[in-house]
């Protein structure tokens, strides 16, 4: 699909009362909050395509639990309604749920494709490719937790998260934009083990093994700031 952004008007009407202030959230059920995986977001390798505000993605990822419904910052696409985000992670997670607030308009996200552990897709790869697993979301403005297929999402460290369409696509009603205002994961962290590290430096006979060592943490830091890019 063509994402041009020349053409785009950016006068057109911004939901941001998409959120219902009169809804009760005093029965609104909180996570555990020891599974809700906040800390361990890379958030500086976060990008999004087709964002109509640069790094908007990111700040509605950088949002805690306590800020789910403030109503900025918010993300909206730009060209069309299709969002691409990816997530990388701080290490490795086990995904139990994706959390999400969007709104009871057209403006909702209705089909959410998630990929794990690829850094390389664009719009026409996802939207060709098999995905990990596909989510049906609802247009509503609260926080809605998905459950995934645990089996498929055991070893996660990047995601990749393709909005495909909105409520409002391929309606009469012209809504062409879609806009998230949080996003939340849940599941389980593992941090990355430094056990084969203590083993090298015990049987370390020379500094030349420490050297090994560092180049080895050296080389997956710079990977990682590599597929940051790699959108």
């Amino acid at each position: 699909m063509s994402h041009h952004h020349d053409d785009h008007d950016h006068s057109h009407h911004h939901d941001h009362g998409d959120h219902d202030h009169n809804h009760d959230h005093s029965d609104d059920i909180e996570p555990a909050l020891q599974t809700l995986l906040w800390k361990q977001i890379d958030f500086e390798g976060i990008r999004t395509l087709n964002e109509s505000e640069t790094d908007s993605g990111a700040k509605i990822v950088e949002k805690t639990w306590i800020m789910r419904l403030d109503p900025e910052p918010y993300l909206e696409s730009d060209a069309d309604e299709q969002l691409l985000m990816f997530v990388p992670f701080t290490g490795v997670v086990r995904l139990h749920s994706i959390l999400l607030r969007s709104s009871p308009h057209p403006s909702a996200p209705r089909t959410l494709k998630i990929f794990h552990n690829r850094d390389d897709l664009d719009f026409a790869s996802a939207s060709e490719l098999q995905p990990t697993q596909t989510l049906q979301l609802s247009q509503t403005a609260d926080v809605q937790e998905i459950p995934v297929k645990r089996a498929l999402l055991g070893n996660v460290y990047t995601l990749s998260l393709f909005f495909e369409d909105n409520f409002g696509a391929g309606g009469g009603d012209g809504e062409a934009m879609t806009r998230l205002w949080w996003i939340g994961f849940k599941g389980e962290f593992m941090q990355l083990s430094r056990e084969p590290v203590e083993v090298l430096y015990e049987k370390a006979a020379n500094p030349r093994d420490h050297v090994l060592v560092q180049g080895v943490g050296d080389a997956a830091g710079a990977e990682g700031k590599g597929t940051r890019h790699g959108m």
